[in-house]
């Protein structure tokens, strides 16, 4: 479990690096074979196959990315014609949940992290291009990148938040390739920091925020709350945690949609997929999940177990067994398989835009439990040991580790 936060002080840090980086260099080079589909590259022990690119944080205040790398799977660098990249793209995430390819012109979905990617332009470039996505650039006016006043005085670069913002705006590609892109960097990884680019973003003018962060719950979160999250009219994604059973800040916020995680298969049946829950009963990774300590059930919420909020609401795949292609070259080898809630809250940010603008005074993180017919309900698959089982254990309706379930079209997302 995280460290309990006691306060929520305005400081700054440079960052955290990511943890192991070195085993980079084990796997940089060489060309993958080509292989049939992308989501048919899905191999090895993901517990012993998988590094955090971001160090949990001890200290007060401090948020780390949820971000994770599979370290089993050889990279390579820039397009290729002629290999399919390991892990699940576009078009395999379009199919799993049924979304439209050509949604979403003109919405814009905003990026939230930690620290700079000096490179984030350029490798998004890359990912559209193998996917044969439509450009989105500065040129263009689909992609923008500030810092959290809204300049260009970015902060410190930071190979960990690196390899999450790649995550996140290629995720934010794939679901929603109509989309534009602002992403905010924020100073640091203190909440402060972070919650002053949610802001900014908001009033830039996304609709739409996506944020793929966590850190331990406190008594601060609810003022938290109402500083950073409570935006009407806008649809607030936050991952909900990659260590299993157990509740972070952000996600736990009433104000935001908080998005567990699934393993995510290609099968034999009428959909042509299949997914359970990210984690095991065993607990330790998977998808974060439980009732929170300080926040306030919101009325669209009506599961038994818990008085307060309960977390997830909805789900998406974030299993880096399963996990989605990245391409991060900022002291990275480029193309990466790569899971976590991190991949999920982005993935459901672009799901929430394909739906159309929320209404002005809104509050989208409800619009799911209006409509739980249009989602896929998970069925099967746990992420600890806890009672009420509900709570990390999936079954028929409600449960903590994916919500009321994963994207079926964009109907659940919509007001």
């Amino acid at each position: 479990m995280h460290h309990i936060r006691t306060s929520r002080p305005n400081r700054r840090s440079a960052g955290t690096a990511p943890a192991l980086l070195s085993l980079l260099a084990l796997v940089t080079g060489g060309l993958l074979a080509a292989a049939p589909s992308a989501s048919a590259q899905q191999a090895g022990d993901p517990a012993s196959n998988v590094k955090q690119l971001c160090a949990t944080q001890a200290q007060p205040g401090m948020m780390h990315c949820l971000a994770l790398e599979r370290t089993d799977v050889k990279q390579h660098r820039g397009i290729t014609a002629d290999a399919t990249p390991s892990g699940l793209g576009p078009a395999d995430l379009q199919k799993a949940y049924n979304l439209p390819a050509g949604g979403g012109s003109g919405a814009t979905v905003a990026i939230v992290d930690a620290q700079d990617d000096p490179n984030a332009e350029s490798d998004l470039a890359t990912y559209r291009s193998q996917y044969g996505l439509p450009a989105c650039t500065t040129a263009n006016g689909c992609f923008q990148k500030t810092d959290q006043n809204g300049g260009t005085n970015y902060p410190k670069a930071d190979a960990g938040w690196a390899g999450e913002i790649s995550l996140d705006v290629d995720m934010v590609s794939a679901a929603c390739p109509q989309c534009h892109i602002l992403l905010v960097e924020a100073n640091s990884a203190n909440m402060d920091d972070l919650g002053a680019a949610v802001n900014r973003a908001v009033a830039m003018g996304a609709k739409y925020v996506s944020n793929s962060y966590g850190g331990g719950e406190d008594t601060g979160d609810t003022a938290a709350d109402t500083q950073y999250f409570n935006h009407p009219g806008v649809a607030i994604t936050v991952s909900s945690g990659d260590n299993g059973y157990g509740v972070e800040y952000p996600a736990s916020s009433p104000y935001v949609t908080a998005v567990g995680g699934t393993s995510l298969k290609q099968d034999g049946s009428t959909r042509g997929w299949s997914e359970s829950v990210w984690g095991s009963s065993g607990g330790g990774e998977g998808a974060g999940s439980g009732c929170s300590a300080y926040e306030t059930k919101p009325s669209w919420q009506k599961d038994t177990g818990c008085a307060k909020r309960a977390v997830a609401d909805v789900a998406a795949v974030a299993d880096p067994a399963t996990g989605v292609a990245v391409y991060d070259s900022y002291q990275a080898s480029g193309w990466n398989v790569y899971g976590g809630t991190s991949a999920s809250s982005p993935i459901i940010a672009g799901v929430y835009a394909l739906a159309g603008a929320p209404g002005a005074n809104s509050t989208p993180s409800s619009f799911p439990y209006a409509h739980t017919s249009a989602l896929n309900d998970v069925t099967s698959g746990a992420n600890g040991s806890c009672s009420p089982a509900y709570l990390c254990t999936a079954g028929s309706g409600y449960d903590g580790p994916t919500g009321l379930g994963t994207p079926n079209g964009t109907a659940a997302f919509t007001g």
